[in-house]
């Protein structure tokens, strides 16, 4: 018998609120697969039998029938679907950069001052929106207490994410450090803390589409133009390839890569 309420109290500790809530969904409604019975899975889009099987894990962990689950799988051939290279391709050609920084502006436009420092924030950090929100707000709490020093590291200039590991260490998807100038940061923990509710329904009146997520790929790709390698946008971005370089070898001066992440931010700054 599953305690459903004590399940739902360890999702939500353990993923980010975004996500908790569609995982506790799953997981419930597709609990009977524990067992074996993978027939329905195989019916599903890639995606949605990627985030019933991270449900099903979840619930395998925390029933402590993991290693059995993982065998079940293994015997009935059963795989994550991965985007192929088609749907790749679709996902580039179909990016237009300059609709991003337009919808940018114009989301600026209808959202409250507080709101619109946060767009900057997500774009200028190339942050994850969850990541974004609570980088955002954290700044707000220790300002307010006179800590800020505990995430803001003055001499890199850059926002130490690793030590608040429970909001920003989530299994596979991490954030470590972001270069941001200490006016923005300033700027920030003077500021009131947001919420993605208000903003996504304040956009949503104003016959604006949901694009914040969509900074990411642009800071990504405006870094890599501007100066960086890849490995330097993969680390910003909370990405530490499988590479024995690159896990052993790879040291990047921090402070040689914070001025060229902020040469490239002084040439966004002119663009929004």
């Amino acid at each position: 018998m599953i305690d459903w309420s004590v399940f739902r109290a360890w999702i939500f500790k353990k993923y980010a609120k975004s996500h908790a809530p569609t995982i506790f969904c799953y997981a419930r409604k597709y609990a009977y697969m524990l067992n074996g019975d993978f027939k329905e899975l195989e019916t599903f889009s890639g995606s949605k039998k990627n985030t019933v099987l991270k449900a099903l894990i979840a619930l395998s962990k925390f029933l402590g029938v993991y290693e059995q689950f993982k065998v079940k799988l293994s015997n009935y051939g059963v795989k994550f679907a991965r985007n192929d290279c088609f749907n790749a391709f679709l996902r580039i050609i179909n990016n237009n950069s300059g609709e991003v920084l337009e919808w940018f502006n114009k989301a600026c436009q209808v959202l409250k001052s507080n709101e619109q420092l946060f767009l900057k924030f997500a774009l200028f950090s190339g942050l994850r929106k969850s990541e974004a929100i609570n980088s955002f707000n954290l700044i707000i709490s220790l300002a307010k207490e006179n800590k800020l020093e505990n995430y803001y590291n003055e001499e890199l200039s850059c926002l130490e994410h690793f030590r608040f590991k429970q909001l920003f260490l989530r299994g596979k998807k991490n954030t470590y450090i972001t270069f941001i100038p200490r006016d923005m940061v300033s700027e920030i923990g003077n500021s009131e803390p947001i919420t993605y509710e208000r903003i996504r329904k304040r956009l949503l009146k104003n016959g604006l589409k949901l694009r914040i997520n969509e900074l990411r790929d642009y800071f990504a790709t405006f870094m890599l133009k501007h100066g960086l390698i890849r490995e330097e946008v993969d680390m910003l971005q909370g990405r530490i390839p499988q590479n024995m370089f690159i896990r052993s070898y790879w040291s990047p001066s921090f402070k040689e890569l914070r001025e060229r992440v902020f040469n490239a931010l002084e040439k966004l700054e002119v663009m929004v």
